[in-house]
């Protein structure tokens, strides 16, 4: 009789071990993030003007919980996801992009500029810009993706230029006892390690690299600010940043306003007095008005800070960035 009850004990136990692991498997732990929803920011009229926020570094890094549920995606995969949703709604006329950024990365930079500019060939829509605190390096390059760019009377744009940083982790090795043996097919495969110094051959490789993406930028402005030439914009581009009153005399901007002046300048251009401004959301993330803002974009960390030392975050990243 015992053994028996021992016997249903057991069965019953591994019976509800076996329930609760399955009902925790199908419990998504942690925030799941929710398709974009629009909302309204003001306007009453059925063509639409639609409203993205682009803040803080430019990059394509996901923000996890720490159960591994992705939080928050990368500023290019976001973009592209708005604008795949904007596509579908023939009401949008506009974009008004709201850059608030002191750059990124050099692709992620490029992505986004790219993505905005095929947009608006694609769908014949103009795209307006309006700077907030600023527009740095990366953030002045996905701006020039705008038909015209408006920057807040206190606003910082520029930094046009490129950097790199190389951690040399060299002398703090050699003090600790600790080496690193590398086995290569040749003598630059290890090129820009982070164990060991840069050669002279190799340094002026690395700067070809920083002036290659440095001509592609200053390309890009004076492909887009028609009223600066070659030349004029290479004698800005040394990495200075500007007030919007010195980047509107430098013809870097259009206009210097409130953005309420910039959402009432788009009205008078396309002539739509009723022209509703909208944006769109994740559920939870709250927009009420011109000046709400989006969560904080994924950190850039140049060193793993936990000493995991991921390879992936001690290489060197080309950044269109301002580092004060």
């Amino acid at each position: 009789m015992l053994k028996n009850l021992k016997i249903t004990l057991y069965v019953l136990v591994l019976f509800f071990a076996v329930f609760f692991i399955s009902a925790c498997a199908s419990i998504q732990l942690g925030p799941r993030m929710e398709p974009f929803k629009e909302t309204v920011l003001e306007g009453e009229g059925s063509e639409k003007l639609l409203l993205i926020n682009l803040q803080g570094l430019i990059n394509n890094q996901k923000d996890h919980a720490f159960t591994g549920a992705t939080t928050a995606l990368g500023m290019v995969e976001e973009v592209r996801e708005i604008l795949s949703k904007a596509e579908k709604d023939q009401d949008i006329k506009a974009l008004l992009i709201k850059m608030n950024s002191p750059g990124g990365t050099v692709t992620s930079s490029d992505i986004i500029f790219h993505e905005l500019v095929t947009y608006k060939k694609k769908h014949g829509i103009p795209v307006y810009i309006h700077i907030m605190d600023i527009a740095a390096s990366g953030g002045y390059y996905i701006a020039l993706a705008g038909d015209q760019i408006f920057a807040h009377p206190t606003s910082l744009v520029g930094s046009i230029g490129v950097i790199a940083l190389k951690l040399n982790l060299k002398n703090l090795m050699d003090k600790v006892g600790v080496d690193w043996e590398v086995v290569k097919s040749g003598d630059k495969k290890d090129f820009m390690s982070p164990f060991r110094s840069l050669t002279d051959e190799e340094r002026k490789l690395f700067q070809n690299t920083i002036d290659h993406f440095h001509a592609r930028f200053v390309n890009i402005i004076s492909e887009n600010r028609t009223k600066l030439n070659l030349e004029e914009v290479r004698a800005l581009a040394d990495g200075r940043i500007f007030t919007s009153k010195q980047a509107i005399n430098l013809n870097l901007i259009d206009g210097i306003g409130y953005i309420s002046d910039t959402v009432k300048a788009i009205k008078l251009k396309l002539k739509i007095p009723d022209l509703k401004l909208i944006t769109y959301h994740r559920q939870g993330d709250y927009k009420s008005n011109l000046y709400s803002i989006s969560p904080q974009s994924p950190t850039f960390n140049m060193i793993n800070v936990n000493l995991g030392l991921d390879k992936g975050e001690l290489s060197p990243h080309f950044l269109y960035l301002w580092m004060p």
